[in-house]
């Protein structure tokens, strides 16, 4: 197969530095831009700026969530070709990713009574503790690709981009039935459409992907978002790329096809000016910046939405500031500041925070490859139970709050060490399951 001439000499290739730094960026300043907000009478009222008319084609651009599993899958092929075994990169990979989640669950475990005990309504209450966990849907994703990428990997090196195509079309077989009345069915393409766009990372490292010219790249493009227009204007699908408030349907939960073909448009758009993203990446500054924001990837990602907790409960809730129509010349005044607000809050949460992600783990994984297996699956459901839930105060009870789901995030994580022995891992889960329900009881 063909290798991209980034990777081909072992070192790092900054067009990928880019497109993780860019796409981080993107979904922090959608995020901390999007809320609508105004309080009264104990309730916070919660709107979407990009819910405007006509603002949807933004979200074109700005749900990077596909170029995030596509540089996702092309670290992932490079890292798992270098590791000694696929047993070492599935703990390593593990591990990582479960690192900066540990001091966000610890927090947010104790954060939602400190808040009540200061007298914060229940209404608002619930709208910040469901923010502080929506956002690990991704992690518990990701992790589940993960899991999957050393048979990936092999898939892709036996079918090439027959892999991808596959997915495709098992993501469009999945549409259907979700549109015809099978709802829940829509959720394997958490799957389906987030493997085939991380598996369009590996025709990036290994295919014709990493060499394109820019005619060639602007023609993928041009397909990727043409389909995409097709399906939207011909298909069920909505045109926001993100779920709106009210909205029948939801590009993002769970995920149509139609984010697979947004993928390739968006793809194809970056690989066409990637001579000059890289002459960007090589300017000391850009360079410097690129490497410190991607030591501390995931801890950014996790702490940008409690950041703008943070603002959001000082400013609308503590001084009764009100969002501007988004829009006007007031909004567009002040959406600078309000950035601005979120991102020193930020600095300052990494600064208390982020070293977890970057300091080097000491623990020597040892663990198996079927013990691994467990812990990602447990990971994953573990943080998708925190996504779907948020973080309840534990004084309104431990067995219904978040407990269960940091028990088997944590149980997961630690799993993902020592190898241990079959007949004492039931034991071992229990005991680690017991001591933190005991240390959650002595919160209330």
């Amino acid at each position: 197969m063909e290798t991209s001439q980034g990777t081909a000499s072992g070192g790092r290739d900054r067009f990928l530095d880019v497109v993780r730094a860019g796409a981080i960026l993107a979904v922090i300043t959608q995020h901390w831009v999007m809320p609508v907000l105004s309080y009264s009478d104990g309730r916070l009222a919660t709107g979407n700026a990009l819910a405007t008319p006509g603002w949807w084609i933004v979200t074109w651009l700005s749900q990077v969530m596909p170029l995030v599993f596509f540089a996702g899958g092309a670290a992932n092929l490079i890292s798992f070709r270098r590791a000694g075994s696929p047993r070492e990169w599935l703990a390593g990979r593990i591990r990582r990713l479960m690192v900066p989640v540990l001091p966000l669950m610890a927090v947010w475990l104790v954060m939602p009574d400190f808040l009540r005990g200061l007298g914060v309504p229940p209404q608002p209450l619930q709208v910040a503790s469901a923010i502080a966990a929506q956002l690990l849907w991704f992690l518990a994703v990701y992790v589940l690709v993960v899991l999957l990428t050393p048979l990936m990997v092999a898939a892709h090196r036996r079918w090439g981009l027959k892999v991808p195509l596959v997915m495709a079309v098992a993501g469009v077989l999945v549409d259907v039935a979700r549109f015809n009345d099978f709802g829940y069915v829509g959720y394997a393409n958490a799957v389906f459409v987030w493997v085939a766009v991380h598996q369009l990372g590996f025709h990036y490292v290994e295919g014709r992907l990493g060499s394109l010219t820019r005619r060639a790249a602007l023609t993928l493009s041009a397909a990727g978002f043409g389909t995409t227009a097709l399906m939207v204007a011909f298909g069920p699908y909505p045109a926001s790329m993100i779920g709106m408030p009210g909205a029948p349907v939801s590009n993002m939960s769970p995920p149509t096809v139609l984010l697979a073909f947004l993928a390739v448009g968006q793809i194809g758009l970056l690989l066409a000016f990637r001579p000059q993203l890289n002459a960007l990446a090589e300017r000391p500054g850009v360079g410097n910046a690129l490497s410190w924001l991607g030591a501390r990837f995931m801890s950014v990602y996790l702490w940008h939405m409690p950041a703008l907790i943070v603002v959001a409960g000082v400013t609308v809730y503590g001084l009764g500031y009100e969002t501007p129509a988004p829009g006007t010349v007031f909004w567009l005044v002040m959406a600078p500041a309000w950035v601005a607000s979120c991102g020193a809050v930020l600095l300052g949460l990494l600064r208390l925070f982020a070293h977890f992600e970057t300091q080097r783990d000491a623990v020597e994984a040892t663990a198996k490859v079927p013990q691994l297996v467990v812990a990602g699956l447990l990971v994953s459901g573990g943080l998708l139970g925190l996504a779907a839930h948020g973080f309840a105060p534990l004084s309104d009870g431990v067995a219904h709050g978040p407990v269960p789901w940091v028990v088997l995030a944590t149980a997961g994580f630690l799993l993902a060490g020592k190898h241990i022995p079959v007949a004492a891992l039931g034991t071992r889960l229990l005991g680690r399951a017991v001591t933190i329900s005991e240390r959650a009881q002595g919160v209330r």
